[in-house]
C-alpha cells in the first residue's frame, strides 16, 4: 500500500522548523503536522491536571485519554496558520510559551508518552492521502519516519536562534527577557542531544541546512527544490 510523499524536517528549538515547515507544505501543497505542538499539549494538559513531566506512571492515562488534532484557520484569518486542538479547546496560543517549551522537552524525553504519541505522528501523516506531509520535530528522520523520502535537519547558532525565538515572544507581548531565552534554549538543546530515548541529532542521510546567513524565503525554496527533484526520480531519498 502507497502512502504519502514524506518530508523530515528536524533540528534543534529555534531554528525556524515550524515556519519554514508551513510555508514549505503550502508551497508543495503537502499537509502539514507538526510534531512539536503534540508534545506541547501534552505538557500543557499534564501541567493542567498537576501531573510532574517525570511521572510515567500518571502520564500514561493522561495520555490515554487525550484527543489531539489540527484543525484549518479560523475562517477569514488564513495566515493564522493550522489550529492545534485540545478536545474541543483552541490552544494554540497557550502552548507557544516558554514553560511550554521547556515541558515539551521533557515530556518528550519519557519512553510512554513517545511511546503512546508515536502512532498518532504516523496516522496524522498518512490522513495526508495521495499528495504528501511534512512533519517537522526533532527525531522525524530518525524514529518517526526512518524511511521518508526526504530528510532535512534545519540548524543555526545559539545566539541566531535566540534571537529568533525572542523576537517571536516579544510580537506576543512577552516580555521575557533576551538572555532568559538564550539560557532556555540553551538547556533545551542540552536535554534533547543527552536523552536517552530519541536524542536529537540529524539522520545519518538528512540534508543539513544552517539557516544562521539564510532568510526564510531561501531556506524555502532550497528545500522545495530539494524535494521536487526527488519526486521527480521518484520519491527515493538520498
Amino acid at each position: 500500500m502507497s502512502r504519502p510523499f514524506i518530508v523530515a524536517i528536524d533540528g534543534p528549538a529555534g531554528a525556524g522548523k515550524s515556519t519554514t515547515s508551513r510555508r514549505l507544505a503550502a508551497r508543495l501543497g503537502f499537509a502539514m503536522v507538526d510534531t512539536g505542538a503534540i508534545y506541547r499539549t501534552v505538557a500543557l494538559a499534564a501541567r493542567r491536571r498537576g501531573v510532574l513531566y517525570e511521572d510515567d506512571a500518571a502520564l500514561g492515562p493522561l495520555l490515554a485519554g487525550l484527543i489531539i488534532r489540527f484543525a484549518p484557520p479560523p475562517p477569514g484569518d488564513p495566515a493564522a496558520g493550522q489550529r492545534v486542538l485540545l478536545g474541543e479547546e483552541d490552544v494554540s496560543a497557550a502552548i507557544r510559551t516558554p514553560e511550554m517549551s521547556l515541558g515539551a522537552s521533557a515530556v518528550s524525553a519519557r519512553p510512554v508518552v513517545r511511546a503512546a504519541l508515536l502512532d498518532l505522528q504516523r496516522r496524522l501523516a498518512i490522513a495526508a492521502g495521495n499528495r504528501g506531509a511534512v512533519l517537522e520535530g526533532r527525531d522525524i528522520g530518525t524514529v518517526v519516519f526512518p524511511d521518508a523520502d526526504a530528510k532535512f535537519f534545519l540548524t543555526a547558532s545559539p545566539e541566531v536562534r535566540a534571537r529568533r525565538r525572542h523576537a517571536e515572544l516579544a510580537a506576543r507581548g512577552d516580555g521575557t527577557p533576551f538572555e532568559q531565552v538564550l539560557a532556555d534554549q540553551l538547556k533545551r538543546d542540552r536535554d534533547d542531544s543527552s536523552r536517552e530515548v530519541a536524542p536529537l541529532r540529524p539522520a545519518p542521510d538528512a540534508v543539513v541546512f544552517d539557516s544562521s546567513s539564510l532568510s526564510l524565503d531561501e531556506v524555502v525554496e532550497a528545500l522545495a527544490a530539494e524535494v521536487r527533484a526527488r519526486v521527480a526520480r521518484g520519491g527515493l531519498a538520498g
